[in-house]
């Protein structure tokens, strides 16, 4: 394989790579156990094009980029799948007696031999492409990722025995249900999904991915072989298949598309069957950073400043799937020194984080958000962190630990920041409480990012900058849509803030009962940059669309 000094040594001289990120991503590999491109990729450090070509270049072979290549399926026939996935080959082109293949490791003698004697040409040409390009290829013409019809068809061909005894557990991993299960995981990975949703309808299942926080129909099948499809997830999740009127969770643990995965299943019975919801989780998937999280400099600056003080309550507000959590994690890893004691409790732990003594919620043993932060005093903790803030009993004793000298990070589900303080209020908390603990509140929500590969200069209406106060002629940038993004025009998510100190105008206002849109008021007085006015410089330096930031923020 290609040497990871030589990878490093090529992208410094090309100065595709800065020094400082060839070093962070050292550090990266000893710690995950990663591999180098793998990690340089994921950082963004360098593009997996530019790092293909550079080894393309230094070995000597072409580079092919299999996004956009189409296969020719008869000479797919000539490798059998598990050759190809062995030695991670596939099949480009013939020209006269030779054979070109595209190999992540173009120096695999012993794989090169092996093709030429199965394929019977007399020769063969290695050409590069990247392990992404191979996954892709592999699950459409080897696993048929994308003919799920295909996959359909071959079980309504079973008879109704057949189905009803996979509907009963009888299932290997071979059966069509099992391969239609894992061609939905393997394509979710693929596309950068979160969920999976199946979800039964009158006479069909509809199956929907959630992709940079929308969800999209992919396919559908009968709702003839839901019970047996139902039957596989509850089965791979450790669930109990003869219970289809009681909600139920369960969890997969499987390795799929090169990661690393823990799937969290959720079944709930509906009039026309059971519909399930997976949240595909990459257990190897590095830990945020706020440096990368989509804060502008002030706020960021004004954001560290408060999470290196050494007591006080910091909220993080916004609703479910704004990427609190993952905030959070950025919060808690920028702070993770070795002379620190951090602890947590969340429901679930998504993330392990070296160093931090975190546990999950377990209400059949006892441990409750309230009852975790108890537990945490303790055990001697510096800083804490609960998941979430639901009843006046978590947040009086996370005020305790705040008032006694600890730094308590938590969440809570309201539209903005001033508007998080009032809700304490109603939970039942004195306000002069709640004055003297919190320092500080951060809302955000989460906007999805224009695809750097399509994305083109646009103009909208004059009428439409008008009404958001963007200048006459403002140049504003989309993604067209293309395969990289699956013709959405967007590729990943970044967050857009609000960070409301609390100032001591602030605490007398909250000590006298004052209405959220009051302490707004104030806090914009006082330079608090609202999320949509974040949204909106994102809109003017490319990141984003205008139509996103209206999608997630409020009317101000």
């Amino acid at each position: 394989m290609f040497p990871d000094a030589k990878v490093l040594e090529l992208l410094l001289q090309q100065e595709l790579v800065r020094p400082e990120q060839a070093e962070k991503a050292i550090k990266e590999v000893a710690r995950t156990g990663q591999t180098l491109e793998s990690v340089l990729v994921k950082n963004g450090f360098v593009s997996e094009e530019d790092l293909s070509n550079i080894k393309a270049a230094y070995l000597g072979v072409p580079y092919i980029d299999l996004n956009n290549y189409e296969l020719d399926r008869s000479l797919v026939k000539l490798i059998p799948e598990s050759d190809a996935k062995r030695y991670s080959v596939i099949p480009l082109f013939t020209t006269g007696k030779t054979i070109s293949i595209g190999m992540i490791d173009p120096q695999n003698i012993v794989a090169l031999d092996h093709v030429r004697k199965i394929t019977g040409f007399d020769a063969v040409d290695p050409i590069l492409i990247s392990n992404a390009g191979f996954q892709r290829a592999f699950n459409v013409y080897y696993r048929s990722f994308g003919s799920v019809d295909d996959i359909v068809k071959s079980i309504e061909k079973e008879n109704t025995a057949a189905i009803e005894e996979a509907a009963m557990g009888e299932i290997t991993e071979q059966t069509p249900v099992s391969k239609l299960v894992d061609s939905l995981l393997s394509r979710a990975i693929q596309v950068r999904a979160s969920d999976i949703h199946v979800e039964p309808e009158e006479s069909i299942v509809s199956v929907r991915f959630r992709v940079d926080g929308m969800l999209k129909q992919v396919t559908s099948f009968p709702s003839t072989i839901l019970p047996a499809v139902v039957s596989r997830i509850k089965i791979l999740g450790g669930m109990d298949i003869t219970e289809n009127r009681k909600p139920q969770d369960g969890k997969i643990h499987t390795q799929l598309e090169g990661k690393d995965l823990d799937i969290r299943v959720s079944s709930f019975p509906t009039v026309f069957g059971e519909n399930m919801v997976m949240r595909l989780l990459d257990k190897r998937a590095m830990l945020p950073n706020l440096l990368e999280l989509g804060f502008s400099k002030e706020t960021l600056e004004a954001y560290t400043k408060l999470i290196v003080r050494p007591y006080g309550i910091i909220l993080v507000t916004g609703p479910t799937g704004s990427g609190k959590t993952t905030t959070l994690y950025g919060s808690l890893s920028k702070i993770n020194t070795e002379d620190k004691n951090i602890v947590t409790i969340e429901d679930p732990v998504e993330f392990v984080i070296p160093r931090i003594r975190q546990t999950q919620v377990n209400v059949k043993a006892g441990i409750t958000f309230a009852g975790g932060l108890r537990g945490f005093l303790r055990q001697d903790p510096d800083i804490m962190m609960v998941g979430e803030i639901r009843d006046r009993e978590t947040v009086e004793v996370a005020i305790q630990a705040a008032l006694t000298g600890h730094l308590v990070f938590s969440t809570l589900h309201t539209n903005d920041s001033s508007a998080a303080l009032t809700r304490l209020v109603d939970i039942g908390v004195e306000p002069f409480l709640i004055s003297s603990s919190v320092i500080g509140i951060l809302a955000q929500r989460l906007v999805r990012v224009n695809c750097s590969k399509c994305h083109e200069t646009y103009t909208p209406a004059a009428a439409v900058l008008k009404s958001v106060g963007f200048p006459p002629n403002s140049e504003l940038m989309r993604g067209r849509g293309c395969s990289r993004c699956n013709q959405t025009g967007f590729m990943g998510r970044t967050g857009v803030y609000e960070l409301m100190p609390m100032t001591d105008e602030i605490k007398v206002m909250v000590d006298e009962r004052c209405s959220a849109s009051e302490i707004r008021k104030k806090a914009i007085q006082q330079g608090l940059r609202t999320l949509r006015q974040d949204g909106f410089d994102k809109v003017l330096q490319g990141v984003t669309t205008l139509e996103e930031v209206l999608r997630v923020t409020e009317i101000e």
